[in-house]
């Protein structure tokens, strides 16, 4: 245990000295700590509007202004952060999920197993993300659950597909030949020698797949198939305001940059995290 905490203080040192990994942590650092906060506080609640004060500009009594029915702009992105950080964790979790098991496919030492894994992926990848959206909404409508399984399918796949030739080295090394034959079997060689090889490759995927599926929740939802309507998301406030953008343009700044700069730290953090895992 003490050594799992050394190794993860040494990482996280690393990444701080660097500065994109300094810049991803504290973004990071404060999208989880505005996402705890707003379970308990906003500024105002999310039911409060005001007829008379609709695409009002920033002032003192709201800080981003407020929307086209009066609501606060604030407490909207506050209460999203934690609708898109579920989002983001649950698009890793079942792309991660789903990758490995087709990276288990493909490196199997059954040849023609492997070889119509290969050639599975190469198809289904070719599947717009949207389309697999699209025909999930029909029997779940609009809701995160779209969201999470039509990313994680489209991302597994490519997740599946580039980590394919490092796990294929590691699985013909000396070392796994080894281990095979001690005794080890297929799902303690993969997890114990197989993936870790893979790390570098695997932490950039899934923090580009976390980032990509922000993208793709605004996306969906201004689609209509994303989440919900009354849902709090950033991409449910971009979508209920872009249609006014050349009227009132400052009511889709602030959604926008909150996007842009955490998607940003996204794709950062999993640069920092691959170079503190191998320098080299």
């Amino acid at each position: 245990m003490n050594d799992r905490m050394h190794a993860l203080r040494v990482v996280l040192q690393s990444m701080w000295n660097r500065a994109g990994g300094r810049y991803a942590l504290i973004m990071m650092g404060l999208w989880l700590l505005v996402s705890a906060v707003s379970l308990a506080w906003t500024p105002y609640s999310l039911l409060a509007t005001d007829g008379f004060n609709t695409w009002g500009s920033p002032s003192s009594a709201h800080l981003l202004g407020t929307d086209g029915v009066g609501a606060d702009v604030l407490s909207w992105l506050m209460a999203g952060s934690r609708t898109n950080l579920m989002i983001a964790v649950l698009t890793v979790a079942v792309s991660a999920a789903f990758g490995l098991l087709l990276v288990a496919a493909m490196v199997s030492r059954h040849g023609a197993f492997s070889s119509v894994s290969v050639v599975v992926v190469d198809a289904l990848i070719s599947i717009p993300t949207v389309l697999v959206a699209l025909i999930l909404s029909v029997p779940f409508g609009a809701s995160a659950v779209v969201i999470v399984a039509a990313c994680g399918f489209a991302y597994g796949l490519n997740l599946a597909r580039i980590l394919r030739p490092s796990a294929l080295l590691a699985a013909r090394s000396a070392y796994v030949e080894s281990a095979i034959w001690s005794g080890a079997g297929p799902i303690r060689v993969f997890f114990t020698h197989i993936v870790p090889n893979t790390l570098p490759v695997l932490s950039v995927q899934l923090s580009m797949s976390a980032g990509t599926s922000l993208l793709a929740e605004a996306g969906l939802t201004y689609l209509g198939v994303g989440v919900g309507a009354g849902v709090p998301s950033w991409g449910h406030s971009l979508a209920t305001s872009v249609r006014f953008i050349s009227i009132h343009p400052l009511a889709v700044v602030w959604p926008g940059l909150v996007v842009t700069l955490v998607v940003i730290a996204l794709n950062l953090f999993g640069d920092a995290l691959r170079d503190a895992i191998d320098p080299l």
